[in-house]
Formats: C-alpha cells, structure tokens, sequence
C-alpha cells in the first residue's frame, strides 16, 4: 500500500499524550494516529470498529 507524507504541526503537549498513548498500545504516534484517524472516518461512516481497522476506501 502507497503511503502519503505530510507535515502535521501540533501542540506539545497535544503530543506527549499522544506519544504516551501509543507506547501504551504498542505503537509508533504515526500508527497510533492513522489509527485512530480510521477509528473516527468509520465512527461517521456509521461502520463497526476493531482493533484492525479494514483499509478504506477513497471517497468518490
């Protein structure tokens, strides 16, 4: 699978949570938030979440 890179500015502090969250889970941050990026697109696509997330589909 391709993978897009961006620049993400984001809050110090904003990061440590994220960072503490993730070593928690076992993650790196960038795969803690993808996912809990896919967690929130499938929360308002109104599917069903499990700890692997299905790969999504690009909008029309």
């Amino acid at each position: 699978m391709e993978r897009k890179s961006f620049l993400l500015r984001i809050d110090p502090a904003l990061w440590g949570y994220l960072e503490a969250w993730a070593e928690d889970e076992s993650r790196s941050v960038n795969g803690q938030m993808e996912y809990l990026l896919r967690q929130a697109i499938q929360k308002r696509k109104g599917t069903s979440s499990s700890d692997n997330p299905a790969p999504l589909e690009p909008e029309p």
